[in-house]
């Protein structure tokens, strides 16, 4: 597992041990650190990460059809009453954002097999 996903478990779980409270604007801030201190450090991103990094934030404006230079923070907020629901919010995103690619290879394959289904034998 990588060392980003590790935390953010964690931090799931017991957010006041790491974060103080459950607050996606928090968390955020905490993110940016972590990342910077990994990169200071010389730790190298997984791949896995580096598609967080990358992909987060696009994929979150395009979930909420928004086209911001806010971060994916300010964007779930803008959308939950709380920063505790915005906590909540942030895992339910993040499962979903690391779920996308098998839901696309999934309705790839089914693509596929519908268009083997449909063709016409010579």
């Amino acid at each position: 597992m990588s060392k980003l996903f590790e935390i953010l478990s964690k931090i799931q779980t017991s957010p006041g041990m790491y974060i103080g409270s459950a607050s996606v604007s928090d968390l955020f801030h905490f993110l940016v650190g972590f990342k910077t201190a990994l990169r200071e450090l010389g730790v190298e991103a997984t791949a896995e990460e580096l598609d967080f990094y990358r992909e987060f934030q696009p994929w979150v404006q395009k979930k909420y059809h928004v086209s911001t230079s806010n971060s994916w923070a300010k964007i779930i907020m803008l959308n939950c009453g709380t920063e505790q629901e915005g906590f909540n919010a942030f895992y339910r995103l993040l499962s979903e954002f690391k779920n996308r690619k098998k839901s696309l290879e999934a309705d790839e394959l089914g693509e596929i097999a519908s268009e083997e289904n449909t063709q016409i034998p010579a």
